[in-house]
């Protein structure tokens, strides 16, 4: 407990530009899954330490240790420091806790107001008559088909072929379910702050997994190179539009542009055999980070069980 359980509050700051660097060579849907998954698992494993800091300190105030039927002095590994931890433990898992739930809570009411908005005609399409354009992936409530919302300014600006290609985009948003992967990356940010460094590389990995879905349905990378091109320079920001939504136009747009205009985007100068020593030098680096943070924390709330058992026993032979 006294080392193990600061494990995971200390990797991220490891284990996020492992994850920027090693993701930079993968698939968009792998780089997408995989920034998903340590953004989660991170998340989680800090605050799990926080809560076993704060159980750690309340088993020294004698009227929570006495729910377990225990004396705090008959802990092992006690010290002076383990109260006032505990307390400033508290602090940030309330401060986290009210950070997490106002954004889950601000994020609800923006999707909701954004399918009003969308109104209740039936179809793929929920066209806007506004002069601003704009489209983005509206998804259906729990688990429903979602909708893709476009102006009219958006659909003068493209001609028919470049409307396929956002059509497409967006239909990938919503097959893949990319905004729980924004909403999973946004809520962790609130967990740890170092995990916002991987809403970035998210959301581009998000965008290019759409790209990539948008050239293949169109059998044209030079058209869904254009097509995403002009709407970015055409669009600007719809106000009701729910910031945790992926649209053609979020991310870093001239590098996507690129990536399309490139036959294969994931080639590189290095030689093939310095290059695959590398990639797995670097993912075995961020499976390991992954691992020890999850295998500290359950080592942690181990250590903490022991302690509280061994303390109980000590009161039975009194």
């Amino acid at each position: 407990m006294k080392f193990a359980v600061w494990l995971p509050l200390l990797i991220p700051l490891l284990a996020v530009p492992v994850a920027r660097h090693a993701t930079a060579r993968l698939t968009p849907r792998t780089a997408a899954w995989t920034l998903g998954t340590c953004s989660a698992l991170l998340g989680v494993c800090s605050t799990g330490a926080l809560g076993l800091l704060v159980l750690r300190g309340a088993l020294q105030i004698t009227p929570f240790a006495a729910l377990e039927n225990i004396s705090p002095r008959l802990l092992d590994d006690r010290t002076q420091l383990t109260l006032p931890i505990g307390i400033l433990a508290a602090g940030l898992l309330a401060a986290t806790a009210v950070t997490a739930t106002a954004v889950a809570v601000r994020s609800w009411r923006e999707l909701r107001a954004a399918r009003q908005a969308a109104g209740t005609v039936s179809g793929e399409l929920a066209v806007r008559p506004d002069e601003r354009p704009y489209a983005y992936a509206l998804p259906g409530p729990f688990g429903r088909r979602g909708r893709i919302v476009v102006s009219t300014a958006m659909l003068r600006a493209l001609n028919a072929d470049e409307r396929e290609v956002l059509f497409a985009h967006e239909r990938a948003h919503l097959a893949g379910r990319h905004h729980l992967f924004l909403s999973c990356a946004h809520l962790a940010a609130t967990l740890h702050p170092m995990l916002r460094g991987l809403r970035e590389p998210l959301t581009y990995a998000l965008e290019r997994w759409a790209d990539e879905a948008a050239a293949e349905a169109v059998a044209d990378r030079q058209l869904a190179g254009r097509a995403i091109g002009r709407a970015a320079l055409a669009a600007v920001a719809p106000a009701g539009r729910p910031r945790l939504l992926p649209g053609v136009t979020c991310g870093p747009v001239p590098r996507r542009v690129a990536a399309l205009m490139d036959p294969d985007p994931t080639r590189t100068t290095r030689s093939p055999g310095r290059r695959g020593s590398h990639r797995r030098l670097v993912a075995a680096l961020l499976v390991s980070c992954l691992a020890l943070s999850a295998a500290s924390m359950l080592h942690a709330a181990n250590e903490l069980h022991s302690s509280v058992e061994i303390a109980e026993s000590r009161t039975d032979i009194r």
